[in-house]
C-alpha cells in the first residue's frame, strides 16, 4: 500500500536533458505523461517541472546542479528507485513551500469545500494528494463528517480547522497525519479511532496542557500524547481508544461497546507498561442516545484513572472520570459524574 506524500530525494547534477530522458521518458512508456512548466515559480536556485499522467496522476521535480527532489501520488521511474525518501521538513524550506503551493493549488480546484479551511488542508496534504488514499481520506471529512453522527459537515470541517490552525499539532503533521492512511478502500473505523486522538488533543489543549503525541516508554511502546504544563515538572501520558457505536459493532448496547474496547486497551500495552497512563475513551462517535445510556450509567472500563468524554463538533465536551485524575481538566470538559 502506498504511503503518504514524500520526497525522494536524488543526489547528482540534474538538467531538463536528463529529467526527459530517464523520468519523462519512463512515465510515457509505462502510464502516460506530459512534463510542463509548473503552476507557481521554482524555489530559488532550483529549475521545475510538472508531470500530469494520463490516468491523472500527478508529480513534480525541481532540480540544480547538486540534487533533485521528486514529489508525485504516482509510480516512481526507475532511475529514483534507489533514492532516500525525505519528509516535508527534511527538505530545504524553499523546495517544501513551492511543492505544497503546487499541490494545495490542485487540492482545492480538485475539492473547493475545502478552500475555507486550509489549515485542515494543509495538515492532512499528505494524504489528501496520496496515491491510494486521495479519495478515501477526503470522502471521510466531505461524506463522514470525520466520524461524527448526525453532525453538520461544515461545522465539523470549521471545527478541526480550529484546532489544527492552533499550530501546537504543526510539527507532528506527518505523522499525525498519516495515521489517518492512505487505503483506496474506507476504513470509517480507523479512521475515527485516528480522530480520536485529534480530539484528546483539543481536550488537552483547551485545559491548557502543552502535548507530545507518540511519547516513547521504557517498553518499547508509544503512548499518544505526553502532557505537561509550563513549569510543572511531572508529565502525564495519556492512551487515547475510541469505541464504535453498537450498530457498528457486535456489542449489544454503547455499555458493552466501550467496555469491550477499553479492556483492549488495558490488558495489551497499558498492562505492559504497568501504571502511570491515563485512558481517555473518547465517545465521540456515539449518538445520543447511546451516549446518554454511558453517562446515565458511568460504567467502568477496567482501568484507571480513566476519562471517558464525548465531543461534539461546536467544542462542548461532557464526561465523566474513573479513579484519581493527574490532570487537571478545569472547565474544558462539563462533568457528569458529580
Amino acid at each position: 500500500m502506498a504511503k503518504p506524500l514524500r520526497f525522494r530525494y536524488a543526489p547528482g547534477s540534474w538538467s531538463e536533458a536528463r529529467v526527459r530522458n530517464e523520468l519523462l521518458q519512463a512515465l510515457q512508456a509505462n502510464i502516460g505523461a506530459t512534463m510542463g512548466d509548473p503552476w507557481y515559480k521554482a524555489p530559488q536556485g532550483f529549475d521545475a517541472v510538472r508531470f500530469d499522467m494520463d490516468n491523472g496522476d500527478t508529480a513534480l521535480f525541481c532540480w540544480n546542479d547538486d540534487a533533485g527532489y521528486w514529489l508525485g501520488n504516482t509510480e516512481t521511474p526507475s532511475s529514483l528507485w534507489r533514492t532516500d525518501k525525505q519528509g516535508f521538513d527534511e527538505v530545504p524550506y524553499g523546495v517544501r513551500r513551492w511543492a505544497e503551493r503546487e499541490l494545495l493549488a490542485q487540492l482545492t480546484d480538485e475539492s473547493p469545500w475545502l478552500e475555507d479551511y486550509p489549515h485542515l488542508a494543509w495538515f492532512f496534504l499528505p494524504v489528501f494528494l496520496s496515491k491510494d488514499g486521495r479519495e478515501t481520506t477526503r470522502a471521510f471529512f466531505a461524506e463522514y463528517a470525520a466520524g461524527f453522527p448526525d453532525a453538520d459537515r461544515d461545522e465539523v470541517l470549521a471545527f478541526y480547522e480550529d484546532l489544527l490552525a492552533g499550530g501546537a499539532l504543526d510539527e507532528y503533521r506527518e505523522t499525525m497525519a498519516g495515521k489517518l492512511g492512505t487505503s483506496e478502500t474506507m476504513d470509517l473505523t480507523r479512521m475515527s479511532a485516528t480522530m480520536g486522538e485529534f480530539n484528546a488533543a483539543y481536550l488537552l489543549l483547551q485545559a491548557g496542557y502543552d502535548i507530545a503525541p507518540e511519547a516513547a516508554v521504557t517498553t518499547g511502546h508509544s503512548i499518544d500524547y505526553r502532557a505537561s504544563r509550563p513549569g510543572d515538572a511531572e508529565t502525564t501520558l495519556v492512551e487515547v481508544t475510541r469505541p464504535l457505536p453498537p450498530k457498528h459493532r457486535s456489542a449489544g448496547s454503547p455499555i458493552t461497546a466501550i467496555r469491550e474496547t477499553a479492556q483492549t486497551k488495558s490488558t495489551g500495552q497499558l498492562e505492559e507498561h504497568g501504571g502511570g497512563v491515563t485512558l481517555f475513551v473518547d465517545c465521540s462517535s456515539f449518538p445520543d442516545d447511546d451516549w446518554m445510556a454511558i453517562a446515565g450509567e458511568q460504567p467502568e472500563v477496567r482501568h484507571r484513572p480513566a476519562v471517558v468524554f464525548r465531543l461534539r463538533p461546536s467544542g462542548r465536551i461532557e464526561a465523566y472520570r474513573k479513579g484519581g485524575l493527574p490532570l487537571d481538566l478545569g472547565d474544558a470538559v462539563e462533568w457528569i459524574d458529580g
